[in-house]
């Protein structure tokens, strides 16, 4: 159902199934589709309520019909990821799409706030079925072991999946380390076994100045 053309336009064919994807990322379109948007980036009352309390600005959309629907954001790279009921944890802004199969919501992910800096909760995508991530630059998914813990700086961090304890710890960042930014910053530290998925370039976080 879901297949890349390139690396930064994802295609989608559908036998009068539904797919969610990030609203306004409709690039094309073949066939008979309809459009219709969703409030709020998760299901139910709780993933409206968080969205409003974090004033996370993650809107969807619901396109459902028969044919193929392309799908792209700003150039960003894509990078599918198959679920078989287990659960991936995503920064709103890198999602783009999930099909039909999987669930969205949101989880409380600590008091640092999500890494773009405007909520305390975080993404989830569950269930089976594939789910469509973006990055800036091509991803890279490192493996975390009980052997090997990861420390990930939050402006690179796009999303999670597996057995894996997240922590975050204070105080320094990559670049406090070369001399460059300010005040209190923090890393994110998982533990466990999973992967991590990690974009080439930082967003702005509120690791700089806390």
């Amino acid at each position: 159902m879901f297949r890349l053309q390139g690396s930064k336009v994802l295609a989608v064919d559908m036998t009068g199934d539904a797919v969610k994807a990030k609203n306004g990322s409709m690039v094309a379109y073949d066939g008979q589709m309809s459009f219709k948007k969703l409030s709020g980036g998760g299901e139910g009352l709780r993933g409206m309520v968080t969205r409003r309390l974090t004033g996370e600005q993650m809107t969807l959309m619901e396109v459902t019909g028969q044919g193929t629907c392309w799908f792209a954001d700003r150039a960003s790279e894509i990078n599918l990821v198959s679920l078989q009921g287990d659960k991936l944890y995503v920064e709103s802004s890198n999602l783009l799409a999930t099909d039909s199969g999987l669930r969205t919501g949101t989880s409380f992910t600590g008091l640092r706030g999500a890494s773009q800096g405007n909520g305390l909760f975080t993404t989830t995508i569950e269930g089976h079925g594939q789910a469509a991530i973006m990055s800036d630059g091509p991803a890279v998914v490192l493996r975390v072991s009980h052997q090997y813990p990861l420390t990930v700086d939050p402006g690179a961090y796009i999303a999670h999946q597996g057995n894996l304890q997240q922590s975050f710890q204070s105080g320094v960042t990559f670049r406090t380390l070369m001399g460059e930014g300010g005040g209190e910053a923090f890393q994110i530290r998982f533990e466990g076994d999973g992967l991590v998925y990690v974009q080439p370039s930082e967003r702005n976080t509120v690791a700089g100045d806390v």
